[in-house]
């Protein structure tokens, strides 16, 4: 049974010492995310509102800075909101690529770069968990590589504006859109840098876990304190 770790009570529900809180406001808005990111996918494929859709997306995306300022500010942080933030914000991703992908309007290996990505983080954070108890913070360039990709799809949704892109590859390429001298939307450039982040990010992920790991096991006694249920103290 892992020891209980000694926490004063006003540092409960900040982002190092979450809650076990479920009903948070926070939780509810990113709750709500997941609905809003299905509802778009199938307005877009379908081809209802390309606009209407734009806007339910672009809702959905806007309240993955809410809902943390939201927990930070009223010292809500719950451990179910730092698992599923994640998880909704790629669910997000995903209906972009793949509404996008559906409409031939973005090439199939970003999407695959993506879905493999976070495939292999998954493999990993399941590996890292058998040795480290407590769950890795998300990273500043995974939340610079979401927001790119969320910005680059939301343009990319829009269609516009298109500009000029530079003659990098021979063209026409239908693999490297806007790089090939034709013109293509300003959403395409910031996707590619988002797809960068990405793997930067697969990659500061992998340190930390392997880092993660060594510190478990040159310190298995730290691995005993019972991160989700801390024992409260007065201050």
């Amino acid at each position: 049974m892992g020891l209980k770790q000694k926490i004063k009570r006003e540092l409960i529900g900040t982002p190092d010492y979450p809650s076990n809180q479920i009903f948070t406001i926070s939780n509810f808005i990113t709750a709500l995310r997941l609905v809003l990111t299905f509802v778009f996918l199938y307005l877009f494929v379908t081809d209802f509102n390309r606009y209407v859709a734009l806007v339910i997306y672009a809702v959905a995306a806007s309240t993955d800075w809410l809902d943390g300022q939201i927990a930070r500010m009223t010292k809500t942080v719950s451990w179910l909101g730092k698992m599923m933030d994640p998880v909704v914000d790629r669910a997000l991703l995903f209906t972009g690529v793949v509404g996008l992908v559906v409409r031939h309007e973005l090439p199939m290996w970003i999407c695959l770069v993506i879905i493999l990505r976070d495939v292999y983080l998954a493999a990993g954070n399941i590996v890292v968990r058998r040795y480290h108890k407590r769950p890795i913070d998300v990273v500043y360039t995974g939340k610079a590589a979401t927001a790119l990709l969320m910005t680059g799809f939301s343009f990319m949704l829009l269609g516009m504006p298109v500009i000029p892109g530079p003659a990098l590859v021979d063209g026409p390429s239908p693999m490297l859109p806007g790089l090939d001298g034709t013109a293509a939307p300003l959403g395409i450039y910031l996707v590619y840098l988002g797809v960068v982040f990405s793997l930067i990010t697969a990659v500061v992920y992998t340190v930390k876990g392997a880092w993660a790991i060594k510190r478990a096991l040159d310190h298995p006694e730290e691995e005993d304190e019972d991160f989700l249920n801390p024992e409260i103290v007065e201050s």
